[in-house]
């Protein structure tokens, strides 16, 4: 029965990432700024994709803007800081953008 349990929360956990990552940043306020496909406030996070797309360093440093905020990037509206999200959970928000299409 154990195994049963764990093999299934492993596979629940392994199956749905991405959706796990949206919701992480609708929790933390994300989408009130930004949406997926279109500009809101700020650019869209297929823009922010295309942007950093093979830029090693880019999920450390949109974490990094996740939690401290920052500004000139994209316009003259700065993103304001964020400290209530967690180191871990700006990089898996920042991982889920980078992997857009």
């Amino acid at each position: 029965m154990k195994r049963v349990m764990t093999a299934a929360l492993l596979s629940l956990c392994l199956a749905a990432p991405a959706m796990a990552s949206k919701e992480l940043a609708q929790a933390k306020n994300c989408l009130g700024c930004h949406a997926v496909d279109s500009k809101v406030v700020g650019p869209s996070f297929k823009e922010v994709a295309a942007k950093y797309a093979g830029d090693n360093a880019a999920t450390a440093a949109l974490a990094t803007k996740i939690i401290a905020g920052g500004g000139g990037v994209w316009g003259a509206i700065p993103m304001p800081a964020n400290p209530q999200v967690k180191e871990a959970e700006a990089k898996k928000i920042a991982a889920w953008i980078l992997g857009l299409k």
